[in-house]
């Protein structure tokens, strides 16, 4: 057995790291960053173009939530078992297999004939999103051996990431004015092929045995599901309806059967004791929060501009380009800041300000000057991108290396569930309140349900439920001064 070990480490030098692992890691490292730019931007950029979604197919409120939501439930519902997937393909297949997807579901998009084909094909998009993700970060693992080269690549990935998802309302706002709203999906496709041909120049991925959590995975699936159909229908057409009440119920089997499946199973996707642990349960429920504030606000906002105030998509675009800018920045002081005060006061404060960020725009009318507008959205930028960088290093240190993947995807998975519940919940509370959509998205598309009330409530919801997450790490997070 060492005699094995000992050629294939002489080997590796010639075959695989030294020259040509070297002078392929650009390529690994800019595939890596464009997957994780494109998916990023699509959660964010599709936000903007839903008015002009709706006045194009005809569809309500309920089929923009779902335009929404069918890619973002995907993507977090997938995100938990799609590490494996990339381990027993290996980083560049499944990456390849991601992107390919991904890039033929963006055409089936921008094709897309009306609402229902249009919703499935971001079904398909969230999917292949939720294989890229984790397979971009394994290819840039694979690239760079040393920890120091490592560290500098992943976090040139996660800066990108963070850039593209602040800018993803600009350009949709653009893209959609300029061109159409079909053009925002249309983009992917020149991407996707810059990416596989970069593939073609990266080193082969090895792959490893790696459990699949199939029983895990379809009842998680089925509980977000049913909640996001029951949350988003029940706000349209009641609360008391056959079809809402059994979406419901099946969201919770589906939930105790997923609880069921995991504490059965020998390599379960969400190994429940990590649940027990204070740190990691903090964590998770903090993400969720953040991530529900950003991305329900940009949901509402997006809305705001241009069916009240009247904004073409790129005005409403724009508008989001000093919010960029913020998020960018504050992602970059976020981790020198954990280290000289800690990560738990850095955590407790972004969670805070983000909520101060809900509450200082509760006095938003169709009168409120767009300068103020921009003022009051600074503390949205500062909030989300100042937590998130600690949280992280604060969830990945509370776990076992070996759990460190896993953990990472559940939170990830989580981030994405919290935006996606926001969008089906702040649609319901828009309707619920004076919305003139039809709740099936079947109508003529004479409005989108817009209400300042309903955006008030669904802002002080989110605001409290994040005081409520930020008091909750300020009492059960460690008292760690610095970060490790």
């Amino acid at each position: 057995m060492s005699s094995v070990l000992t050629s294939r480490e002489q080997a590796a030098p010639v075959t695989v790291r030294h020259p040509t692992a070297r002078r392929a890691r650009p390529y690994a490292l800019l595939a890596a960053l464009l997957g994780f730019t494109v998916i990023s931007i699509d959660v964010s950029a599709v936000n903007i173009a839903l008015p002009a979604i709706r006045s194009s197919l005809h569809g309500g409120m309920a089929g923009l939530q779902w335009v929404v939501d069918a890619y973002t439930l995907m993507f977090a519902a997938l995100m938990l078992s799609a590490g494996a997937l990339a381990d027993r393909a290996g980083a560049r297949r499944a990456y390849a297999w991601g992107i390919g997807l991904f890039t033929a579901a963006s055409l089936a998009c921008a094709l897309a004939p009306g609402i229902g084909s249009l919703i499935a094909a971001r079904v398909a998009q969230g999917g292949a999103a939720a294989v890229v993700m984790p397979a971009s970060l394994a290819l840039i693992r694979q690239a760079y051996d040393e920890p120091g080269r490592r560290a500098r690549a992943v976090a040139l990935w996660t800066v990108g990431g963070s850039v593209a998802m602040a800018a993803g309302p600009v350009l949709g706002g653009v893209l959609t004015e300029v061109a159409s709203w079909r053009a925002v999906f249309l983009l992917n496709l020149p991407v996707g092929a810059v990416i596989l041909a970069l593939l073609t120049r990266t080193a082969r991925s090895p792959r490893r045995a790696a459990p699949l959590d199939l029983a895990g995975q379809v009842t998680a699936v089925a509980a977000l599901a049913g909640l996001a159909y029951g949350v988003i229908e029940g706000g349209h057409s009641g609360w008391t309806r056959g079809p809402v009440l059994l979406a419901l119920a099946v969201a919770v089997a589906a939930g105790f059967g997923f609880y069921a499946v995991e504490k059965r199973h020998h390599a379960p996707m969400v190994p429940l004791s990590m649940l027990r642990n204070r740190e990691v349960s903090v964590s998770l429920a903090a993400g969720f929060a953040i991530n529900a504030g950003f991305y329900g606000l940009i949901f509402l906002l997006g809305l705001y501009l241009q069916e009240l105030r009247g904004m073409s998509g790129t005005a409403a675009g724009l508008m989001f380009v000093p919010l960029a800018a913020i998020i960018t920045s504050t992602n970059l002081v976020s981790p020198q800041l954990a280290q000289r005060f800690g990560r738990r006061p850095v955590v407790v404060a972004g969670q805070a300000i983000l909520a101060l960020a809900m509450f200082v725009l509760l006095p938003l009318t169709a009168a409120t000057p767009l300068w103020l507008v921009l003022v009051l959205l600074i503390p949205t930028g500062i909030g989300g991108a100042l937590a998130v960088p600690a949280l992280t290093a604060q969830l990945l240190d509370s776990v076992p290396g070996h759990r460190a993947g896993t953990a990472s995807g559940l939170l990830n998975a989580l981030r994405q569930t919290g935006g996606a519940l926001a969008v089906a919940f702040f649609g319901s509370l828009l309707a619920a309140d004076g919305g003139t959509g039809s709740g099936t998205g079947s109508d003529t598309g004479s409005g989108t349900g817009f209400s300042l009330a309903g955006m008030h409530e669904s802002l002080l919801i989110v605001g409290l439920v994040l005081c409520a997450t930020a008091a909750l790490a300020a009492w059960l997070l460690p008292r760690s001064r610095h970060a490790q």
